[in-house]
């Protein structure tokens, strides 16, 4: 990736969020345009621009975004259940090219989405 992304400059500290959750991996902001009554944005610490540009090293780094969902939704009360949603590119809805895993809960959510 070339230049900062907005998310980069959140975990920088460069743009305010709401942080749920920070560790040495990654960040969980809740999204300013929520789609859910729980709308959270958990993202890598490291830049990779999507998940379909993701390589065997980063696997476990991608496991452990999953294994943050799991946190939140425990720490949140999210047992009626919760979606997580990764864009790749923009058929696929991407915004900012900066991988991020969208978590959605506090609803009912029908499928097939979008």
């Amino acid at each position: 990736m070339s230049g900062k992304t907005l998310f980069s400059k959140i975990i920088d500290r460069e743009i305010p969020a709401k942080i749920e959750h920070e560790d040495d991996h990654c960040v969980a902001i809740h999204d300013i345009n929520p789609q859910a009554p729980v709308h959270l944005l958990i993202i890598p610490r490291k830049p990779l621009s999507r998940v379909g540009d993701a390589s065997p090293e980063d696997q476990a780094l991608l496991g452990h975004l999953m294994l943050v969902a799991g946190l939140l939704a425990r720490k949140l009360d999210l047992a009626e259940g919760f979606r997580l949603v990764v864009n790749n590119g923009p058929h696929g809805g991407e915004d900012v090219p900066h991988l991020h895993v969208h978590m959605l809960a506090g609803r009912r959510l029908s499928w097939p989405p979008g």
